[in-house]
């Protein structure tokens, strides 16, 4: 299991994120978060592609992935499921950048082979929903936005690590694709709904939109730039 600063590096490993101090300490930092503002108006937030309980499902695994510590209020909170409705709601969601006439060959571990699987990113997901769902109805009596935080846990590393097999998609696969999608809306760009308060950009020392601080280069040639990140937004 890795820390936070494991998890950011890790491009697709899980990393359950250390919450004590001690993981705090060992990044270096000392940064206090106030989840209040990056949560701010989560709740109002129109769902455009999901339903509620498939938004409980993800809110649940996205805050086992970033839970909220000394280094960044938690995925949810910051906006990370309304990015994600938001992507799957529109063209990434409709898979029409996707090669999509087969044939398949789902779990052939190859990945030059790209994505092995008829469905479109939303339908991917959503079977993917349904189908963990009733995997712990049936072994824990709960579906999955209702688990206890260790069995949530125990339950995603087993994902990740192929000990749950899933009747109609490839479980690694899901798990992969829940875990990437938790990291582009917790970096990316706070105009696409997550990085709410530009939290984890403020949590790494990420300035935003490069334009806006390409000519300080050479005025702070080895020396750090710090600065409030700005997002596309800010210049709209």
């Amino acid at each position: 299991m890795l820390d936070r600063r494991g998890f950011m590096v890790s491009g697709g490993a899980f990393a359950l994120a250390q919450t004590d101090a001690a993981a705090a300490a060992d990044s270096g930092t000392n940064i206090k978060h106030d989840g209040a503002e990056a949560s701010k108006n989560t709740a109002a937030d129109p769902l455009y592609a999901l339903t509620p309980g498939e938004a409980e499902f993800l809110t649940a695994v996205v805050d086992a992935f970033i839970p909220a510590d000394d280094l960044s209020p938690s995925g949810s909170e910051c906006g990370v499921v309304v990015f994600i409705d938001r992507q799957l709601a529109g063209a990434y969601g409709a898979g029409a950048r996707l090669y999509q006439e087969g044939p398949f060959q789902p779990g052939n571990g190859q990945s030059q082979f790209g994505p092995q699987s008829p469905l479109a990113p939303l339908q991917f997901i959503q079977l993917g929903i349904a189908e963990l769902d009733a995997w712990s109805m049936a072994n824990s009596n709960v579906p999955v936005r209702q688990l206890a935080k260790p069995e949530l846990n125990t339950l995603l590393q087993n994902l990740e690590a192929g000990k749950i097999a899933l009747p109609r998609i490839d479980a690694r696969a899901f798990f992969s694709a829940l875990l990437q999608l938790t990291m582009e809306g917790f970096f990316s760009d706070p105009i696409y709904g997550g990085n709410r308060d530009k939290a984890s950009w403020r949590m790494i020392g990420y300035p935003g939109l490069p334009a806006t601080y390409a000519k300080a280069i050479k005025q702070y040639r080895g020396r750090r730039y710090q600065a409030e990140p700005k997002s596309i937004a800010d210049f709209l």
